[in-house]
């Protein structure tokens, strides 16, 4: 096995499932419920109409773990909607994909893990367009109806033929049950998956969504570090298609922090095949309802990348309100990102001073900051100044698995939030061990 996979131990994940699948039910966290018109059908039930996908080893990944998935759209006329990473540095597969696809029309996705194909030049943009082309050819279709999504090592060049020949045996597995075969084959540190089935009642109709995600590393709130693809049979224009995915990107991986590092490969990529008959119109209730289901799923694969955030043992929610949304802004990704605030947390260390620090490096040159602090409820800093709280609460409300910081800043009207993981040993271990 390859230093970078496997890396958690076997046993239960953060939130007590097993390891080997994704926890259950799949609206777990506090931090995001379920709409009501919206059911978790759970891992076996297969795509929603229209799509296939499978994945295969093809000898990408040393360990001889699944590393190449195709996923297929079959409807007759496909809509699409993407998002990539927001680097200066984007890997082939991201800017073959921006400059050469129809992103609102896509047909296909071929996915390989173990290989990132970023910092390759002319020689990793070629090797890219080769294997759009080859699934091109497999599929039927025009390579610009093949998006590419890769993760994996920086620098090294894809092992082309070796993936030639994976997709000639992916090929003839795509199956509408391949979702799973499809997950393990894009994963890399991760030690669970991140895999949904939803049934979403609309006034229209019942349809359905699932979703295929991969992250646990390299993620910072600017669009996370992962790959993620969401599958719908309802029948959505492109431009609703991107207007929804667009928003709820935003509220979700947008939003979640494990280390604050900006990957070089982020691919986010939602696929509508109008199998199930149910159109979506714009500016109508269903269109709401849809809005709604979709941004659940996207912020509670969120959470999950976050909790699987390598090495994890606690999550924490920042919520910041107050001021203007640039300062809210600084503060949240500040604390979030913060070694020592990180620290703290995988120590279930109530030390709330590292968060004062934090929001105070954040806003330099408005000393003295009139910021207030509460913690799981308890309130420890007004106007600046610590509070007469029950250090024995906060002791105790620290070792919870999720823990949530309130920060009020002077002023009104901005908000956001940012969900990150703690920072120990293990984090440490993997990251030093990379290469090695």
């Amino acid at each position: 096995m390859s230093p970078k996979e496997g890396t958690k131990p076997p046993g239960q994940n953060l939130f007590g499932g097993e390891a080997t699948g994704p926890p259950q039910p799949f609206f777990h966290s506090r931090w995001v419920q379920a709409p009501e018109h919206v059911r978790d059908l759970g891992p076996d039930v297969g795509l929603p109409g229209g799509f296939r996908a499978w994945g295969v080893t093809c000898g990408i990944k040393p360990s001889g773990n699944p590393d190449l998935g195709l996923l297929v759209n079959e409807a007759p006329e496909p809509v699409s909607a993407a998002r990539f990473t927001a680097t200066g540095m984007p890997a082939a597969p991201v800017l073959v994909s921006q400059e050469r696809c129809r992103l609102q029309s896509l047909r296909a996705v071929l996915a390989n893990s173990g290989c990132a194909n970023a910092a390759t030049g002319q020689r990793g943009l070629d090797d890219a367009a080769k294997t759009q082309g080859a699934t091109a050819v497999a599929v039927g279709c025009d390579p610009s109806e093949v998006a590419l999504a890769s993760t994996g090592g920086i620098s090294h060049h894809l092992p082309v033929e070796k993936m030639l020949q994976g997709i000639l045996a992916v090929r003839p597995g795509l199956d509408s049950s391949g979702d799973g075969a499809f997950q393990h084959a894009i994963q890399t540190t991760d030690a669970s998956e991140k895999r949904a089935n939803l049934e979403v009642e609309l006034p229209s109709g019942t349809v359905r969504l699932s979703a295929q995600c991969k992250g646990a590393g390299m993620i910072s709130p600017n669009f996370a570090t992962m790959l993620c693809f969401v599958e719908t049979d309802a029948a959505l224009q492109a431009h609703t298609a991107d207007l929804l995915f667009g928003v709820c990107v935003k509220r979700s991986f947008d939003r979640a922090s494990v280390d604050g590092q900006l990957s070089t490969n982020d691919t986010a990529i939602l696929m509508c095949s109008g199998a199930s008959g149910v159109e979506i119109a714009p500016e109508s209730e269903d269109e709401l309802r849809f809005g709604e289901a979709l941004d659940a799923l996207l912020r509670q694969l969120a959470i999950m990348m976050v909790a699987d955030g390598e090495g994890a043992e606690r999550i924490a929610r920042v919520i910041v309100r107050g001021g203007h949304e640039p300062s809210a802004e600084a503060v949240a990704r500040a604390v979030a990102n913060s070694p020592l605030v990180k620290t703290a947390l995988n120590g279930a260390d109530p030390n709330w001073g590292r968060i004062v620090q934090a929001v105070g490096a954040a806003l330099p040159g408005t000393a003295p900051l009139s910021a207030d602090l509460t913690i799981e409820g308890i309130p420890v800093c007004i106007a600046g100044a610590a509070t007469g709280y029950d250090e024995d609460a906060l002791a105790a409300a620290v070792k919870a698995m999720e823990i949530e910081y309130e920060i009020g800043l002077p002023g009104e009207g901005a908000e956001t939030e940012v969900f990150f993981s703690d920072l120990g040993h293990e984090y440490v271990r993997i990251n030093a061990e990379y290469t090695t």
